[in-house]
């Protein structure tokens, strides 16, 4: 099954395209990386996938649904989206077990009946990222990194078929990056984990695990594929317009920087 397929899609307002004729499919069992300066349209592609906004033109099919032939609330059910823009949105007092369990009503705060194994298996979920220190703890006392986790831990809460890390590393310090990288990395590895699309800027943020990518400039494709063919000091610096050079964190993750 394809998780994600876009066919010749566009996304059009007031006469202007923001996207333009994207054709792009994710697979099964492929995790895939997005790559794209601020205001690429990256954010507008999310939008796309999770159903809110629809497109102009061309065929969108997420999770096997097409749009226009599917119940959008219910394809969102299906799919967790982590992004910083979200954690505005958390009440200040909410304990983190609490924000975790709220992922299985897609709410903001608790409203519903729970059960005891419902709090179990938040605070579980929790553990499974190392964090039984956050169990109780309101979220205002919790550092970025923290809040993070709490938010990965509160989108598994629902079951995702696809989860969606939109720039999950803005705000982080260097240690707080690289230990939020390595347990996107665990989940990855588990035999049951959703697909997974991780957004970013930063080349060094995408992990081996994330070896397809897309890179998006202006509202379209720029290249798509394996990541391993893409990392290229001509393909890079044609993409970003600049001079770049590399500097290898591992053999398998670049940073891009400035030439």
């Amino acid at each position: 099954m394809e998780i994600i397929s876009f066919e010749n899609v566009s996304l059009i307002r007031e006469q202007k395209k923001l996207l333009s004729e994207i054709n792009w499919q994710v697979r099964e069992k492929e995790n895939c990386g997005i790559l794209g300066l601020n205001g690429a349209g990256k954010t507008l592609l999310l939008q796309l996938i999770t159903g809110s906004l629809w497109p102009s033109k061309g065929r969108l099919q997420v999770l096997g649904e097409v749009f226009g032939h599917t119940s959008i609330p219910e394809l969102q059910k299906r799919i967790g989206w982590v992004s910083t823009a979200l954690q505005y949105r958390i009440h200040e007092s909410e304990t983190a077990e609490r924000i975790v369990l709220s992922g299985k009503f897609a709410s903001i705060g608790i409203y519903q009946k729970y059960s005891v194994e419902d709090m179990e298996r938040a605070k579980n979920i929790l553990l499974s990222f190392d964090a039984k220190r956050l169990i109780g703890r309101p979220y205002k006392l919790l550092s970025q990194g923290e809040r993070q986790i709490v938010l990965i831990s509160r989108a598994l809460m629902a079951d995702p078929e696809l989860l969606i890390l939109d720039e999950p590393c803005n705000g982080l310090d260097l240690f707080a990056r690289e230990e939020l990288l390595a347990r996107i990395d665990r989940l990855a590895a588990e035999k049951n984990s959703p697909a997974l699309l991780f957004v970013t800027h930063h080349t060094e943020e995408l992990l081996p695990t994330f070896d397809h990518l897309l890179m998006i400039r202006d509202g379209q494709i720029f290249a798509q594929g394996q990541r391993k063919s893409l990392f290229t000091k001509e393909n890079l610096s044609e993409f970003y317009q600049k001079p770049i050079r590399f500097q290898e964190i591992t053999p398998e993750r670049l940073m891009v920087l400035p030439g």
